[in-house]
């Protein structure tokens, strides 16, 4: 009996590459107002105040009178990104799976970049913006802020946040679509809420398919990851469709040979976007913990 055979035993090496568990597509883009290809290092929104209502015409043939109604003008600047992975020509022969021409390096930049793309809306909503003239800073007033209460994401911050978009004329009624994104900590609250779960739709769609994903209480529910996070106090965002501007500069994804580093081959995404707030009454920010 030979027991040294085993020094011959060989090893099956995988030949494919699957990327980790991460979000690969865009899932906020689509929610908000898309500005198109911008030229320049900046971008404007510009927004119109409401007039009020009629004033009563109580003189016949007077003179007319005008009134005033507010202009404003925002500033969204551009940002630019890039990221890159090389692969040397000496390693192209030394392994059964290719991440360049496998096309794996360039699905983890696509994915890279589309997270970046969520996370600049995300910043845009609940963040400042300042006008052109640099002179005024936009930033959400508390009566768009549901404070944390020390509570988690309950169904009377739902409700309160619905209540503040009709109050603000902001709402469905006047052609508006309302989103409102979670993360895992809010999902895991709002199934543990029976006063939600208790109602045969909503039994069935959360508690079945265990995703809050879809429209329910008035919003199209978007699941998002990276919330903000002070202490223990989560910062998740209810906006409408017209609520904040994304534009892209460009977009350019690249496989391309480096003679400068002896020939290896480089996969890179470079980009530039720009996001800002249009006004402070179609955002609220709904803070938990």
């Amino acid at each position: 009996m030979s027991d040294t055979i085993t020094t011959q035993h060989v090893k099956a090496w995988d030949t494919a590459l699957r990327l980790e568990a991460q979000q690969q597509t865009s899932r906020l883009m689509g929610t908000v107002n898309d500005r198109g290809t911008i030229v320049g290092a900046s971008f404007t929104i510009n927004a119109l105040g409401t007039a009020g209502d009629l004033d009563e015409n109580t003189t016949r043939h007077g003179d007319t009178v005008f009134s005033e109604i507010e202009h404003t003008a925002r500033n969204a600047v551009m940002r630019d990104f890039y990221k890159a992975f090389p692969m040397d020509r000496a390693d192209v022969a030394k392994v059964m799976a290719n991440p360049i021409t496998g096309g794996h390096y360039m699905k983890s930049l696509m994915a890279a970049k589309n997270r970046k793309i969520d996370q600049m809306i995300y910043e845009a909503g609940l963040g400042a913006i300042s006008s052109v003239d640099g002179l005024t800073s936009y930033t959400l007033p508390s009566s768009q802020i549901i404070v944390n209460g020390a509570t988690g994401f309950t169904k009377a911050k739902i409700i309160a946040a619905k209540q503040i978009f009709r109050a603000n004329e902001a709402d469905e009624e006047t052609g508006e679509e309302l989103f409102m994104l979670y993360n895992d900590v809010s999902l895991g609250q709002i199934l543990a809420d029976t006063t939600l779960t208790s109602a045969d739709f909503l039994a069935g769609q959360m508690l079945q398919t265990g995703t809050l994903k879809g429209k329910w209480m008035g919003f199209t529910w978007i699941p998002y990851q990276r919330f903000t996070k002070v202490s223990t106090v989560y910062s998740a965002m209810a906006y409408t469709k017209s609520a904040i501007d994304f534009g892209i500069g460009y977009e350019e994804g690249k496989l391309s040979p480096r003679p400068d580093k002896k020939d290896l081959t480089q996969a890179s995404m470079a980009a530039s976007y720009g996001a800002g707030r249009q006004s402070e009454l179609k955002v609220v920010k709904i803070d938990f913990v």
